[in-house]
């Protein structure tokens, strides 16, 4: 039996500036569509999905100076963001990194994109690297 937590790569983050030119250059380098574009008002983003097989790129960009990818942008500029991972069940995926001490930046799920369930694990518990823990 196995008993990982994480059952696929759901996302690759890449923080942009401008959104519409990234899809635009994904587009036109990769052939890329974006199978999913939402507003997400909670924390201050917009994104673009591509799908790759199945997993996506989300290409996201801030919409107000105060979220966390706009302070990302302002801080270290374009880039990898974080890594999502598609998990069975975001509580238990969350508690397990609580129960080892680690930090975490939500202390409990919550509603994530596509009606997804998320949580998000502190970079400095993870070797220097933001996960998101995604339950669909």
């Amino acid at each position: 039996m196995n008993d990982a937590l994480l059952t696929e790569i759901d996302h690759v983050a890449i923080a942009v500036h401008d959104l519409d030119a990234a899809v635009a250059w994904y587009a036109e380098a990769f052939g890329a569509t974006v199978a999913h574009r939402e507003r997400v008002e909670r924390d201050g983003v917009e994104e673009a999905l591509l799908e790759v097989a199945d997993s996506y790129v989300q290409l996201l960009t801030p919409t107000r100076d105060d979220s966390p990818v706009a302070k990302y942008l302002a801080s270290k500029g374009e880039g990898l963001h974080h890594v999502g991972y598609r998990v069975e069940d975001c509580a238990v995926a969350l508690q397990s990194i609580k129960d080892m001490g680690g930090r975490v930046i939500d202390e409990v799920p919550r509603p994530g994109s596509r009606g997804t369930t998320v949580a998000f694990v502190h970079p400095k518990t993870s070797f220097g690297t933001l996960i998101e823990l995604v339950e669909e």
